[in-house]
């Protein structure tokens, strides 16, 4: 089963095992790792899995769609290796795939 590190804010790491074809955000919520709320349940429409997949690992993803780029817009503390995490679906090809968590998550102002 593929790890997923995700990355608190403050530099908490949070290593676990998440089932291929669920999503970061589910992964997250399932294993109770704090920083990523999914408010809309993973529809693409909050943007409350807000976080950052760069180097390495953002070149094995699918690009964004037109939708999660504008859901992106509406997050706080973008940045060019931002995603949604109910966007990226955990593969094998993922594991050890580290997942950057902003300090707040927002659904827009």
């Amino acid at each position: 089963m593929p790890k997923v590190t995700y990355v608190e804010a403050d530099g908490t790491a949070h290593t676990v095992e998440v089932d291929p074809q669920l999503s970061l955000m589910e992964g997250s919520i399932l294993n109770e790792v704090p920083g990523i709320i999914g408010l809309c349940g993973g529809i693409c429409s909050c943007a409350t899995c807000h976080c950052y997949i760069g180097g390495e690992w953002a070149a094995k993803l699918s690009p964004p769609s037109e939708g999660e780029l504008a859901m992106l817009e509406r997050a706080s503390d973008r940045r060019p290796e931002s995603r949604l995490g109910c966007q990226v679906v955990v593969t094998e090809a993922l594991d050890g795939i580290v997942v950057g968590l902003p300090s707040h998550q927002s659904i827009g102002e």
